[in-house]
């Protein structure tokens, strides 16, 4: 990782405008505001894994907050989610409603493209890595339900996630760009099932008495995408409902189960089709495996859902990666 910013060598009446740039870097553009009097200290140093950023970010009491969210549909390539893991001191979390307190240890999780603010009670350190939105391959709605959250970082995938996080950002070796490029999909593939295990869970809290089958309808349809026979009258079968009371289960849901079936076909392929290894599938075969059978059918729905062809998304993954 390369040094960015050490406040020590900026003159003091510099130092907060210095950090608040180096910050904007390592975070999003945010303003800062400090939570004592006196000269500020702090160090963030930066660096690349993959066509993913990381930082390491040490510093005295301070708020941030970002007030200037940019539309989701012309949010630039660089923005998206930021997973950190609190280090070393607490944090307050605020985005979409939600106020979480992360404890040491523990992760976070925000969408760099919307507002959100973190107050840093006290000295603290904090890694983070910045995930592509078009790597996450989440629908914006799900992506809403993972970000502005706190997670546990001690045990289950959030310990795996705090390891791995805190491994790439410590004293990180000068990784061959194959074994990076490598890491970083590593890295995006647990951020998605830690994501997936995250939104069940948020599911079933939600969930009020006599909408448990709706729950086991959408495991069916997770457990199955990739069977091209897949459809809502496959679903009732297996639960043994009629199409007509499954359609009814799911009125309040705000989708149709043959949406839901597409949409979370849709966002398996487009998490795969960032993948940029040589061994990568092609874009029929990403289709295929997850039950579009007729290409020119995928190409038209992918492109309507995320205002690109399968091969034009795939293509930007090379604007993701580093060119140093």
């Amino acid at each position: 990782m390369a040094l960015v910013l050490t406040t020590a060598s900026v003159p003091v009446g510099e130092r907060l405008a210095s950090w608040q740039d180096a910050l904007g870097g390592a975070l999003a553009s945010t303003a800062v505001s400090p939570r004592h009097d006196g000269p500020f200290d702090g160090r963030v140093t930066t660096g690349r894994l993959g066509y993913l950023r990381i930082a390491t970010i040490e510093a005295d009491a301070q708020q941030v907050r970002r007030t200037n969210p940019r539309r989701t549909d012309t949010v630039p390539a660089d923005d998206g989610v930021a997973v950190g893991v609190q280090t070393a001191g607490t944090a307050t979390l605020v985005q979409g409603g939600r106020r979480v307190f992360v404890d040491e240890g523990d992760l976070m999780v925000y969408d760099t493209a919307r507002s959100f603010s973190l107050d840093f009670p006290r000295r603290f350190a904090l890694r983070v890595v910045h995930l592509p939105r078009r790597a996450v391959g989440l629908p914006q709605e799900e992506l809403g339900r993972v970000t502005g959250t706190a997670i546990p970082g001690r045990e289950g995938l959030g310990a795996l996630m705090a390891n791995f996080l805190t491994s790439v950002t410590v004293s990180a070796p000068p990784w061959a760009p194959a074994a990076a490029t490598r890491l970083a999909m590593g890295m995006v593939d647990l951020f998605g099932t830690l994501a997936d295990e995250r939104i069940r869970r948020a599911s079933a809290r939600e969930t009020r008495p006599g909408e448990h089958l709706v729950l086991r309808v959408r495991g069916h349809i997770d457990e199955n995408l990739g069977d091209p026979g897949l459809s809502p009258q496959t679903v009732a079968a297996a639960h043994h409902i009629s199409v007509r009371y499954l359609h009814r289960l799911f009125e309040k849901e705000g989708v149709t189960v043959a949406r839901l079936i597409q949409q979370r076909r849709l966002a398996r392929c487009a998490r795969e089709l960032t993948r940029s290894d040589a061994s990568a599938p092609t874009v029929s075969a990403v289709a295929q495996r997850w039950g579009f059978a007729d290409p020119a059918h995928f190409s038209r729905v992918f492109r309507a859902a995320y205002g690109l062809s399968p091969r034009e998304w795939r293509g930007t993954r090379g604007a993701l990666l580093p060119t140093g």
